[in-house]
């Protein structure tokens, strides 16, 4: 049996699959989608990170695919309903980096209430720019999460140890559910008014594209920050570049964006922001959860496989 991994995975992972399987191992190819079609026909079982599109012509090439392993949790870029008609499994990796993605969270809110962390061009000038960097702690301050899944309740635990109070809205989860614990169940309406920091942790459906729009940020505190690290399109991109330039809200960091890659383009709307930082979808990426990542796919796969 053939397997094809064509977006990184640690090495380990990789190496056990050669044992009982014929593993094509080539990251480049989730940029050379014509080549990538070429070598699917094939293929047993197919790993995949978040770009490489499982859907359309790529499926209907796959016509020996038994399994996709997701190195991830979001499956946007995988049509589950075609892979399950045609009675191929779809195996992300749940829980395997989900911390990864709280410590990003809690970081990113650390770093823009702050607001100390950009002085390195100033001060090589020569500059001492003390006062303007007289930021803000996480202590006392209210966290409003959207989505309280297992992502959003490790990033509360450790919200709550900075000192935090923390609330979520979540419509999909019973009020009397023991998950709640210490976080209080609010409206959306009321966590867009009365938080410091908002971070988003919801899948991109039709109900949640653009949740935070111009209307949301409007109600926002003028000095709260957002974070997404869920999905691109929940929020607003350009009603979020407003609200930054026109000081409606303190700060920003996007994982994740309409556009992946983030082109030239696509990023114009965010030139000369320096309130806001752009990471590269990297929130669940780091040594640690990519091995975890990376070993629980390899076991789905191979379990599906045999």
């Amino acid at each position: 049996m053939k397997i094809l991994v064509c977006e990184f995975m640690d090495k380990g992972a990789v190496d056990s699959l050669r044992d009982g399987f014929a593993v094509t191992y080539d990251p480049k190819l989730v940029d050379d989608p014509k080549r990538l079609l070429s070598l699917i026909a094939d293929v047993d079982g197919l790993i995949v990170r978040n770009r490489t599109q499982v859907r359309g012509a790529l499926l209907e090439s796959a016509v020996q695919l038994k399994v996709v392993g997701r190195l991830g949790v979001g499956l946007d870029n995988i049509d589950v309903g075609a892979c399950h008609q045609r009675g191929i499994a779809v195996e992300p990796a749940t829980g395997a980096n989900d911390l990864s993605v709280a410590e990003y969270a809690v970081t990113m809110m650390s770093v823009l209430l702050r607001n100390a962390y950009s002085a390195n061009a100033a001060m090589l000038a020569g500059d001492w720019p003390r006062g303007a960097l007289m930021g803000r702690e996480m202590s006392g301050k209210r966290l409003g999460l959207i989505g309280y899944g297992a992502i959003a309740r490790e990033t509360a635990a450790r919200a709550r140890a900075m000192g935090m109070f923390v609330c979520a809205y979540d419509p999909y989860l019973p009020p009397d559910d023991p998950a709640w614990g210490e976080t209080s169940s609010v409206t959306l309406e009321d966590l867009s008014k009365e938080c410091d920091a908002i971070s988003l942790h919801v899948p991109l459906t039709d109900a949640t594209r653009h949740l935070v729009n111009g209307t949301f940020l409007a109600s926002m505190k003028s000095g709260a920050v957002v974070i997404n690290a869920a999905r691109g399109g929940v929020v607003d991109e350009a009603a979020l570049a407003d609200a930054l330039r026109d000081g409606a809200i303190a700060g920003a960091a996007l994982d994740v964006f309409e556009t992946e890659p983030l082109t030239a383009e696509a990023a114009e709307k965010f030139k000369g922001l320096e309130n806001l930082i752009l990471t590269p979808h990297i929130a669940g990426v780091t040594q640690e959860s990519n091995v975890r990542v990376s070993a629980m796919i390899a076991a789905a796969v191979r379990r599906h496989l045999t």
